[in-house]
């Protein structure tokens, strides 16, 4: 899932290099937090959340698969 989300964000920004995906253990759900280059951010995030939430959508879908419930959050 850390790989998904990684290689959604690296080919929506400028700096890929700068791309981590850090996964944190929830008490009910796995948590990525997804950090970029400051200047990346609104890249990331689109107009109004749209790329954010499509992120989310994905990696929801994808977690369903393993039964495991994912969030991911932009810090």
């Amino acid at each position: 899932m850390t790989e998904l989300v990684k290689y959604i964000a690296q080919s929506l920004v400028d700096h890929p290099e700068e791309v981590t995906v850090t996964e944190v253990q929830g008490e009910q759900a796995l948590i990525l937090e997804l950090r970029v280059a400051p200047d990346d951010m609104g890249k990331v995030i689109g107009k109004q959340g749209r790329i954010a939430k499509a992120i989310r959508s994905v990696v929801k879908a994808a977690s369903l698969k393993s039964g495991q419930t994912v969030m991911v959050e932009i810090v």
